[in-house]
């Protein structure tokens, strides 16, 4: 088995206007990183518009909240308009969000169905931030949640998890899966920070592993917490696949976090959890892009997580 990249030129439409951090040429820096020679053994696909879809985002979203930004829509030719401060609906948005719910689809099938050792869905709009019925943080649709939620709907599968290692806390994904024993959040980000949740005294019914990190931590504190908050409790709870909402903003350099590690950190998680899924899960991740926002970092640390990847599926 293989390494599977899914992404679409539709993400580079999603016009979230000029100097927003979370722009297409986020896209555009993980492209020129990836058409390198050693990334030649990686299947790459394009992200769906599935049939499916809409049912899938259904299962976590409310029909009413799903009714309500499709009305909202801008048409053809229409300037774009501001769900929130910074959570932007474009043409193109729809498009874009629409794929990268089908990324998180196709990833979730190829993986359960062994044609792919593991799939990386280089995507945008993110998911992270959206709950249930609300649009926030640049996030439209809870990607990483609605692929767990299609694992056990279409695959059976009967826990999974998702371990977030973004700067920000991933309220959504958190706030979707609170009440469901079944499914697994685990997040290290920093705190104080956006969007103000991510304490460890949120545990849900069990399920929800925080590991928040101070302003100034890096690879021992991140290491650290990694291990202790998150694989720990993922050993115990044995999923049958994970998804990684690999978010690249607790970089260095990012414009928006204060957290101080480097690409190392994110190969080093990447393989933590690539064995955690090869002892648990027979192997099986998907993993889906959040956030991230100097573009050589996150380039480059989207390089390292998806060789770890691909040298995993080996």
């Amino acid at each position: 088995m293989t390494t599977v990249l899914i992404t679409h030129p539709s993400f580079l439409k999603h016009d979230t206007g000029e100097y927003h951090p979370e722009r297409p040429d986020r896209m555009r820096a993980i492209d020129r990183i990836l058409g390198h020679e050693i990334y030649k053994g990686l299947v790459r696909r394009e992200a769906p518009l599935r049939e499916d879809a809409q049912e899938a985002i259904r299962r976590v979203h409310p029909g009413s909240y799903y009714d309500g930004l499709e009305a909202r829509r801008p048409a053809p030719g229409a300037p774009p308009i501001h769900l929130d401060g910074d959570t932007v609906m474009s043409e193109g948005t729809w498009e874009a969000a629409l794929r990268a719910v089908g990324a998180g689809l196709d990833a979730v099938d190829l993986v359960m169905t062994r044609q792919a050792a593991n799939v990386f869905c280089q995507v945008r709009p993110p998911g992270h931030h959206a709950e249930s019925n609300v649009a926030m943080g640049f996030c439209l649709f809870a990607n990483a949640a609605i692929a767990a939620n299609y694992a056990r709907d279409k695959h059976g599968a009967e826990r999974i998890a998702v371990v977030d290692f973004d700067v920000h806390h991933g309220n959504g994904t958190q706030q979707i899966f609170w009440s469901d024993r079944d499914l697994f959040y685990g997040s290290t980000h920093q705190m104080p920070l956006f969007p103000g949740t991510g304490a460890l005294s949120e545990t849900g019914v069990g399920n929800i592993f925080n590991a928040p990190l101070r302003e100034g931590d890096g690879r021992e504190k991140f290491e650290m917490a990694f291990r202790e908050r998150i694989l720990v409790p993922l050993r115990n709870f044995s999923p049958d696949l994970i998804i990684i909402s690999a978010g690249f903003d607790a970089h260095k350099n990012d414009p928006l976090g204060g957290l101080e590690l480097v690409e190392a950190d994110f190969m080093w998680a990447t393989e933590q959890l690539a064995d955690a899924a090869d002892r648990q899960a027979g192997g099986r991740i998907v993993s889906m892009l959040e956030g991230g926002y100097d573009l050589a970092g996150l380039a480059r640390s989207v390089a390292v997580h998806v060789k770890t990847l691909m040298d995993a599926g080996a």
